[in-house]
């Protein structure tokens, strides 16, 4: 199984051969270590760097930055791949989403001094938007950046933040102007290690997704020069927020294929083995007709998530068809996980099969991102005409 088919008419022969490279990639530097990344709850920093010198990152950053100069296909191969070899560790894809902000967003000083970094992996990116009181609500931000002659002074705090306990480069959810509300809203970078009063919480313990680090993240008066504000002035944040969600919606639907792809392989192999009754769990008919309904709503997703890449890459893909790729993909997983998970029986539930912690990683996936009632309310809205 593979993202790429015969019909994903935005695939061209460097995506296939990215493809292949990224995949054996993966089952050399990732495999082997998902289950100890897992167990101390991060990746390791020198996998940043080994992706990096792979080629990995840099595929959709032009060549002024170190990157390969092509387009957001490249990314979406990276993170299919990566959750087709089974990892959902690596917070790839928050530094593609970070990336693409500086790229779209920066000036030409702001991408200079980040943009390679995040490409080698030398520089890790985090976004700090959701807050403990805001949750999808992006509008009510409560974090404040107020100026301070040719500096910001930031207080605030944020949660749930993707590689927060390892990321250097941290793009902020803050309000310029507290009287407003999206015209409020001011992206600004945050460097880690030259923020004083910026303070990491604890990394937190979740249900699934053990292996990515997760943390709270606290401004105390934390001073931030000015020229890290995204965009030429401020207020821009929510409109730069709104432009880029379509890209973090539809990699969400992007991880959630390879994730099936992967645990659908898995099933395959475990009922094949199995056997009940003196004959194998395969021979039964309901496990038959389970596969084959599973395989059936992969291909279906996965036809659906190649018509977006191929939207995205000509720069129409709206947000209302991101939002339906990432509620249709994250509810697909679910159902299928669910029914992989059955079919393993007992053994389903041991964290040492796979299916497990498939399980329980498809979890977040309507959660983050925008919950999947938000994206039914942003497809109905783009109806009601």
């Amino acid at each position: 199984m593979s993202l790429i088919t015969k019909t994903a008419s935005w695939a061209e022969d460097e995506h296939r051969m990215f493809a292949e490279m990224v995949g054996r990639f993966y089952e050399d530097e990732m495999v082997p270590h998902s289950e100890r990344w897992i167990e101390q709850g991060i990746v390791d920093r020198d996998f940043w760097t080994k992706a990096g010198a792979a080629g990995i990152m840099g595929g959709s950053i032009s060549e002024d930055y170190g990157g390969s100069g092509g387009d957001l296909g490249f990314d979406s191969v990276a993170l299919y791949e990566q959750t087709r070899k089974g990892d959902a560790s690596w917070g790839y894809g928050i530094q593609s989403i970070v990336a693409h902000y500086i790229a779209n967003y920066g000036s030409d000083e702001q991408k200079a001094k980040w943009l390679p970094g995040l490409v080698t992996g030398e520089i890790v990116g985090a976004i700090a938007m959701t807050e403990p009181s805001t949750g999808s609500d992006l509008q009510a931000v409560r974090t404040f950046a107020e100026k301070d002659g040719n500096h910001y002074k930031i207080n605030g705090s944020k949660i749930f933040i993707t590689n927060g306990q390892t990321a250097d480069l941290i793009i902020t959810v803050a309000k310029t102007d507290r009287e407003a509300k999206a015209k409020g809203v001011s992206l600004i970078v945050v460097e880690a290690d030259k923020a004083e009063g910026f303070r990491r919480g604890r990394n937190l313990k979740k249900l699934g997704l053990k292996g990515n680090d997760t943390a709270e993240l606290f401004y105390e008066d934390v001073r931030v020069p000015t020229a890290n504000l995204l965009g030429t002035e401020e207020g821009q944040g929510f409109y730069q927020l709104m432009k880029q969600l379509p890209w973090e919606r539809l990699l969400i639907g992007i991880q959630a294929l390879g994730a099936i792809d992967f645990a659908i392989e898995e099933t395959v192999k475990y009922v094949q083995e199995r056997k009940a009754f003196g004959q194998r769990v395969m021979d039964f008919q309901n496990t038959r007709f389970k596969l084959a309904e599973c395989q059936t709503k992969a291909e279906v997703l996965r036809a659906f998530i190649n018509d977006c890449i191929a939207r995205l890459i000509a720069g129409d893909l709206d947000a209302p068809t991101a939002s339906m790729a990432k509620y249709y993909g994250s509810e697909v997983q679910g159902q299928v996980m669910d029914e992989c998970l059955q079919l393993h029986g007992g053994y389903g539930y041991m964290w040492e099969y796979p299916i497990a912690r498939l399980y329980a990683d498809a979890r977040v996936q309507r959660i983050y991102g925008g919950t999947n009632e938000i994206m039914k309310e942003l497809i109905a809205r783009s109806m009601d005409v």
